[in-house]
């Protein structure tokens, strides 16, 4: 990185100006725009999020206590809080989400090989979920959820060797998990996990034609006739291992094919699981472990909500909520692309934590990085920390 900079100006300049600039030109994100251009705006909002900051007024007002030092971090100037809200009402989000696909094409790659996903598989491994953010109706109208509540749906699905997101999309709270799989395009011999909010015997056909795999929980009241019954080990926690074909009246139809059943108990839980797959080839208790590795993209849901800005929105309208979303996501697949390119043993909420209280500070990234201890105060806000330089 650059000496002399300031820590954020250091951060940002691994982004790719020209994979930026193709996702402004595309929805023509700069058209009639004066003082706020869409690379002064992605900072701002980024600097809201590496920094912690409660709202539109917060970083402006944070920014002006620091006027000397804001052109150097490429803002030129400080714009009115006004300024900076009608951007976000109004500048197409789709410019976020477009320059969030270049950053995971860039950030996938670099994590193939750093995961516990330890299963002996050549195949791609994803996992699809969702999570709801809870809103206010009377201020979020547009997010209908229930009759007295508003929310959003943030659909997302990981590759599971890396944790990096490969599909993001973000609905209103009333669009049910499973019309998503509409919208993917199914990757041959990859395997999908997915829980019962996808459970569709039509889409999941769809899946089994593009040459694409599902695991899938089984609901209890799933009519069906055994084919055949494998040879398996108790020992091991399985149950039974069976090809089956559907017998309901409607599921017979959307899947006519046959199906593998299998069933684990958990002696840990203790609870038994019935298990869903169009994969006859993978060991049985690979796919049960092929399951429980969803708890991943459980994990991304509770980091991002923990330790980026999206449970307090900056704004009322769609545009400004899937904006500060996307830009959120930007920011957690920059400090992701950052880890790598300096090769950091730090965890990414290590990375933020540090980077929150030192964006104006001019030390070498990487030094500060590499040399500071970090120590969470388990009581008080997450601002509240201790650097160590060794």
């Amino acid at each position: 990185m650059h000496q002399g900079k300031f820590v954020f100006s250091q951060v940002v300049s691994i982004i790719s100006q020209y994979e930026f600039n193709k996702s402004v030109e595309k929805y023509k994100g700069n058209y009639r725009a004066k003082d706020l251009r869409c690379w002064q705006h992605f900072l701002y909002m980024m600097f809201g999020q590496l920094t912690y900051r409660e709202g539109i007024r917060d970083i402006i007002s944070c920014l002006d206590a620091h006027k000397s030092k804001v052109y150097h971090l490429g803002l030129k100037k400080i714009v009115a809080h006004t300024s900076l809200t009608r951007a976000n009402e109004n500048r197409d989000w789709r410019i976020w989400a477009d320059f969030a696909q270049s950053l995971i094409k860039t950030a996938r790659p670099l994590y193939l090989e750093d995961s516990d996903f330890t299963l002996e598989l050549d195949n791609t491994v994803y996992a699809l979920d969702s999570s709801t953010i809870d809103l206010c109706l009377s201020v979020f109208k547009w997010a209908k959820f229930r009759k007295k509540k508003a929310a959003v749906k943030l659909h997302t699905m990981i590759d599971l060797r890396g944790n990096i997101p490969v599909f993001i999309e973000i609905t209103d709270g009333k669009v049910h998990d499973v019309n998503i799989l509409d919208q993917i395009d199914f990757e041959p011999g990859a395997f999908y996990i997915i829980d019962k909010g996808y459970y569709d015997f039509e889409r999941l056909y769809k899946i089994n034609q593009a040459k694409a795999f599902f695991v899938i929980r089984a609901k209890k009241n799933l009519k069906f006739k055994r084919m055949y019954s494998s040879p398996i080990d108790k020992s091991t926690g399985l149950r039974c291992d069976q090809t089956i074909k559907l017998t309901g009246t409607k599921s017979s139809v959307a899947y006519p094919e046959k199906l593998r059943r299998i069933k684990f108990y958990d002696e840990g839980k203790p609870k038994t699981y019935k298990f869903l797959t169009n994969n006859f080839e993978v060991d049985a208790l690979d796919i049960t472990k092929l399951y429980k590795n969803r708890w991943h993209i459980e994990l991304f849901f509770k980091w991002v909500k923990q330790h980026l800005k999206i449970k307090k929105f900056w704004g009322q309208s769609e545009n400004a909520v899937k904006t500060q979303i996307w830009i959120a996501v930007c920011t957690y697949l920059i400090i992701a692309i950052l880890k790598k390119k300096l090769n950091l043993d730090k965890s990414l909420y290590e990375i933020l934590q540090i980077l929150s209280v030192s964006v104006f500070d001019k030390t070498p990234v990487n030094q500060l990085l590499t040399s500071s201890k970090l120590q969470i105060l388990k009581k008080g806000n997450h601002n509240q920390l201790i650097l160590f330089d060794l």
